[in-house]
């Protein structure tokens, strides 16, 4: 009987010997994990606020965030202060910014403000004439009759902003910009006193809101987009957030 079971015994034994199919092999040792290396600096960081305000600050198509990069550093700097410590409300902003000390703030808006980035094309759409003229007329011209003056009196004869505080207002969406007259015309919005564009903004009407934010949104951005160095001349208004 041990005879004729020797050879399966043998057999048994042989195929103990035989390499495991790789399915069935362990698993091999865990390779150590590769650890991300990810630089310490201020462009770094700034990343966390392209996530909305599109890539390196340019905006997004959304029609409702704005362009940061390029704008004066010290407007930058008032907004965010603004969104921090409550006079502008939005809970996004404000829990991104609360644990932030006023010169770190500075330092991201410096960021922003150094970017010299293009300008994408401006929307082409249907053109109401008599909003249309409106609109420039409100930007360009004022109404005194209504103490409104001009835009270009204070954000500069180009539309694009005067260092280091006040901001360039060709490049938003229309949305944004009727958005945010809106605001100041109803309190949602504030500025450091005396809020100037708050008082401004009172005494527009819904209508002329509409008119200005569409005649500028579809304005073409003039080859040099960078804010103006100085004001021509002396603000029309007093503004707490623009030094003297």
């Amino acid at each position: 009987m041990i005879r004729r079971l020797l050879p399966f015994i043998l057999a048994a034994f042989v195929g103990l010997a035989w390499p495991v199919p790789p399915a069935l092999a362990a698993d091999p040792p865990a390779k150590p994990a590769t650890v991300l290396q990810v630089p310490d600096t201020l462009a770094q960081r700034a990343l966390a606020c392209t996530g909305c305000h599109g890539p390196q600050g340019r905006a997004t198509p959304t029609g409702y965030l704005p362009r940061i990069a390029g704008k004066p550093a010290g407007y930058l700097h008032q907004q965010l202060l603004s969104f921090r410590d409550g006079r502008r409300q939005h809970d996004g902003m404000a829990r991104l910014l609360q644990n932030l000390t006023d010169d770190y703030l500075m330092a991201l808006a410096g960021h922003f403000a150094a970017l010299e980035l293009p300008y994408p094309a401006p929307p082409r759409r249907p053109v109401d004439e008599a909003s249309a003229t409106l609109g420039r007329q409100l930007v360009e011209q004022g109404d005194a009759g209504r103490g409104l003056p001009a835009c270009v009196q204070c954000h500069g004869a180009a539309m694009t902003g005067v260092s280091p505080a006040i901001p360039g207002l060709l490049g938003l969406p229309r949305d944004y910009l009727v958005a945010q007259l809106g605001a100041w015309r109803t309190g949602a919005r504030q500025a450091t006193a005396p809020d100037c564009m708050a008082v401004l903004a009172k005494r527009l009407q819904p209508q002329d809101i509409g008119a200005v934010a569409e005649w500028l949104s579809t304005r073409p951005l003039p080859a040099d987009t960078r804010p103006a160095v100085a004001a021509a001349q002396p603000l029309p208004v007093a503004c707490g957030s623009v030094a003297p």
